[in-house]
C-alpha cells in the first residue's frame, strides 16, 4: 500500500527517546496499516525512527515550567503542522503535547488521542498556577476521544478536578518488552549493589539516595548512580565518588547490564505515571525499592517483589534497605523470580500496544 493511500496518524510527544524506547511497538504495529509521522523536539533518536519508517518533523518544545511566549508559538507549531499534515488521526504523550496538541485539534476538528503519561508537579503549585493548569487541561483534552492513564490515582485525580474526554481507559504503563528485558540469574556476591537510574533531579528522589549511600556504603554495599544531570548536583556526585560513597556512570542507551549487577533497584521518586526503571528491573529479575506511590506500587508486591519506603524520607528509604539486607540472598533471589513472573501476567507491552490499536481503530474504521 503506498503511502498516498494509507491514512496519516500524526504523533506528538516531547522527547525522542522515549517515544522509540517506550512506544517502539506500538509505532512498528502502527507503521504496517498507517502512514505514521511523528513531531519531536529533538533528534537524539531520530535515525531510529526514521528505521522504523516514520517520518519527522523537529519542533521546539520545553519539557519543563510554563513561558508564555514558548507555549503560544508551540500551539502555532502545532496547528501549522495538521494544517499541512491534514492527518486522519493525532495521537498525544505527556503533558504540553496533549494539552496544545489538543488545542490545535480542537480547533481544527481533527480526532485526537491523548496519553497520560504522569502528572509530575502539576497539581502540586500554587493555587492560582494550579487552577490555570486545571482550566487548560480541561480545554485541551475536553474532545479527545480516549484518554489513557497510566495509574489509576492519576484518573481518579482527572475525575475528581473534572477533566474528561469523550473516554478514559487504564493500561499498565507502557508496559514492558519481555523479550528485550530477559530474566537473569540472580548476582551472588558478599555484599549490595544498589542502582539508581533516572534523570538526576529532585523529583526522582536523588537527594534521598545519596543521604542513604552516605549511612549505609562500606565496602560491601555499593550505591551506583546512572541516569543524564538534568538539575544541579553534578558537583555533589564528583565528591562523593571522590570519597567512595558512589559510583556514577551518566547517561547510558543500553542499562541491561548494569539491571543485572544491581542486587535491588531503588528509586525513591516523588511521583510517576507508571515508572518504566521499575518494569524494566523487574522484568530482568531484580528486587525494588521505591517509593509508596502510585505509579511505584503497583509494579512490586511488598515483601514478596519488593519493598516501599515513604516518599521524600531519607529514613524511611534507609530502613527499607536494611530490611532488604537483612534476608538471605536466596530470599532476595526468589523475590527477583516473583518480580519477573509480575511482568508477565500484569505489564507484558503487547498487552499495552492492543489496547492503544483498539482505540485507534475505532476512531479511523
Amino acid at each position: 500500500m503506498s503511502q498516498k493511500s494509507k491514512k496519516t496518524i500524526l504523533i506528538l510527544a516531547n522527547f525522542s527517546a522515549g517515544l522509540y524506547d517506550f512506544r517502539g511497538e506500538l509505532l512498528k504495529r502502527l507503521i504496517n496499516e498507517y502512514h505514521v509521522i511523528c513531531v519531536i523536539p529533538d533528534a537524539a533518536k531520530a535515525a531510529e525512527l526514521r528505521d522504523l519508517g516514520c517520518e519527522l518533523i523537529i519542533t521546539p518544545i520545553n519539557r519543563r515550567g510554563m513561558n508564555p511566549r514558548e507555549d503560544i508559538k508551540l500551539i502555532r507549531d502545532y496547528r501549522r503542522i495538521i494544517k499541512r499534515v491534514k492527518p486522519d488521526l493525532v495521537l498525544t504523550f505527556t503533558i504540553k503535547p496533549n494539552v496544545y496538541g489538543g488545542f490545535a485539534c480542537r480547533r481544527l476538528k481533527v480526532p485526537y488521542l491523548s496519553v497520560i503519561t504522569g502528572l509530575g508537579s502539576t497539581f502540586r503549585g500554587k493555587k492560582i498556577v494550579k487552577r490555570l493548569i486545571i482550566i487548560l487541561q480541561r480545554c485541551g483534552l475536553k474532545k479527545s476521544s480516549c484518554l489513557f492513564f497510566e495509574n489509576a490515582e492519576d484518573m481518579n485525580l482527572f475525575a475528581k478536578y473534572r477533566i474528561k474526554g469523550k473516554k478514559s481507559r487504564l493500561v499498565s504503563g507502557s508496559g514492558v518488552n519481555l523479550q528485550n528485558f530477559r530474566m537473569e540469574p540472580y548476582p551472588q556476591m558478599d555484599g549490595f549493589n544498589f542502582l539508581f537510574v533516572g534523570r538526576i533531579m529532585k523529583e526522582k528522589g536523588i537527594e534521598e539516595f545519596l543521604t542513604a549511600a552516605e549511612v549505609l556504603h562500606s565496602e560491601n554495599i555499593h550505591f551506583k548512580v546512572l541516569g543524564f544531570c538534568e538539575e544541579d548536583y553534578q558537583n555533589q556526585l564528583d565528591q562523593m565518588e571522590v570519597r567512595g560513597i558512589i559510583e556514577q556512570y551518566g547517561f547510558l542507551p543500553d542499562v541491561r547490564e548494569y539491571y543485572k549487577q544491581a542486587s535491588a533497584i531503588v528509586l525513591p521518586t516523588y511521583h510517576e505515571g507508571m515508572s518504566n526503571v521499575l518494569l524494566e528491573a523487574s522484568a530482568t529479575g531484580r528486587p525494588i525499592i521505591a517509593s509508596n506511590i502510585a505509579g511505584c506500587r503497583e509494579v512490586f508486591d511488598e515483601g514478596e517483589t519488593g519493598f516501599g519506603f515513604e516518599k521524600s524520607n531519607s529514613d524511611s528509604l534507609i530502613q527499607a534497605l536494611k530490611k532488604f539486607m537483612a534476608i538471605p540472598e536466596s530470599e532476595r533471589a526468589l523475590m527477583g523470580r516473583k518480580a519477573r513472573e509480575k511482568m508477565g501476567k500484569e505489564f507484558d507491552r503487547e498487552k499495552v500496544v492492543l489496547a492503544y490499536i483498539e482505540e485507534i481503530n475505532e476512531v479511523l474504521k
